[in-house]
């Protein structure tokens, strides 16, 4: 197993990319928090894991919330005494150019994508300090490199992301502490669901990002998944500061 005897804590862990790797992290023997703002998805994630046979908690929270990062992190630290891995899959997009985007909508993403990601980094940092490692796997997409139409806070977000990630490596390495980012292309995930749905015409613009990858398909979460294993486990132990598409071929193309 992978992850025997870590804990590690994912952020919107209640769907998506964040509900696959927890439940993946959880089958290579790591107890997981499954951190999410909605109750439902928490409790899905963690009866999966459960279920399976493994050792899950549920954290229903706001991730852009200071207090309840430390307080979470706090309560987590009380429970299993340490916290080896932080994936933070949380994120959320509303679509818009810089124009249709309104700030109070802007404002909303980049607290969600970058000040989640960096909250609960800053939160479970000085424990992976104190113990002389750690890892840390953020999400980023491939458009924080490729770039986009119509979607400018988000993007704008991964690629804060994306920059933060880097800064964090270089900060923390002499620490033991890994710092990497994953790009997933388009994934079959709600959010991307969600994403296609705010067209008139879904169908046509789903084909067309579908068609933008090399390999001719949407990825799937559980694929994302296994990048983000790889970077939390001790197998990518001297890898630090990486972006690691998972997108297809996108940038590749």
């Amino acid at each position: 197993m992978r992850l025997a005897g870590k804990v590690a804590v994912v952020t919107g862990g209640g769907s998506g990319i964040g509900q696959a790797s927890a439940v993946l992290f959880a089958r290579e023997g790591a107890r997981v928090a499954v951190v999410d703002c909605d109750p439902g998805g928490v409790d899905a994630t963690v009866a999966l894991i459960r279920d399976a046979g493994g050792n899950a908690t549920g954290c229903v929270c706001d991730v852009g919330d200071e207090a309840a990062s430390i307080a979470e992190t706090n309560r987590l630290l009380d429970l299993w005494d340490r916290i080896d891995v932080l994936l933070t899959a949380a994120g959320i997009s509303i679509g818009g150019t810089v124009l249709t985007t309104e700030p109070a909508a802007w404002d909303e993403v980049f607290r969600v994508n970058v000040s989640g990601t960096w909250l609960w980094a800053r939160a479970v940092l000085p424990g992976m300090r104190a113990r002389g490692r750690g890892a840390i796997v953020t999400v980023a997409s491939q458009l924080a490199l490729a770039g986009g139409r119509g979607n400018s806070a988000y993007i704008a977000s991964k690629g804060a992301i994306l920059s933060l990630t880097r800064t964090m490596a270089l900060d923390f390495a002499a620490d033991g502490i890994r710092v990497n980012a994953l790009l997933p292309g388009a994934i079959e995930t709600p959010l991307l669901a969600r994403s296609f749905a705010r067209h008139a015409d879904p169908e046509p613009v789903r084909e067309a990002s579908r068609q933008r990858h090399p390999m001719g398909r949407f990825g799937t979460a559980a694929e994302v998944a296994e990048a983000a294993l790889y970077l939390a486990s001790d197998a990518a132990g001297f890898t630090t500061g990486v972006s690691l598409p998972v997108d297809g071929g996108w940038l590749a193309g």
